[in-house]
């Protein structure tokens, strides 16, 4: 269930949830500011630090790893082509290819073949059954 922004905003802060926490960590690069800054704000170091750990327990729940997939590792491990990402959501691979290309669903093209990141689809999987 996707929550009104209202809905995240205590007296004193922001809720965020640990899918969140990953994504941020990810693709806002909060890990990176977190090491490059640590010490200049006592406040903002514990906030970081809590948010990496919530991504990582989400990560671990959600993947079985806690360590972020990464392009240059394995693609037989952290990646997974349209029909195993389908066989996994119980859709059709035309599906995945039409939320591909909607782009509601993050994945790399490698010649003619799109390889889809396991925490991405992890991030669909939750949007889709907070939608539904």
């Amino acid at each position: 269930m996707i929550r009104p922004p209202e809905y995240l905003v205590l007296s004193n802060g922001v809720f965020v949830t640990a899918r969140v926490a990953a994504y941020l960590l990810r693709y806002a690069e909060l890990e990176r500011y977190r090491i490059s800054h640590r010490g200049e704000d006592p406040e903002v170091d514990s906030t970081l630090v809590a948010l990496t750990v919530a991504a990582l327990e989400w990560r671990s729940s959600a993947t079985g790893t806690k360590d972020a997939a990464r392009p240059e590792l394995d693609r037989s491990s952290e990646w997974l082509g349209t029909r195993a990402a389908a066989t996994q959501l119980g859709v059709t691979d035309s599906a995945i290819r039409k939320a591909i290309r909607e782009r509601r669903l993050k994945a790399e093209k490698i010649g003619s073949v799109y390889r889809i990141n396991r925490e991405q689809l992890a991030h669909f999987k939750q949007n889709r059954s907070a939608n539904n």
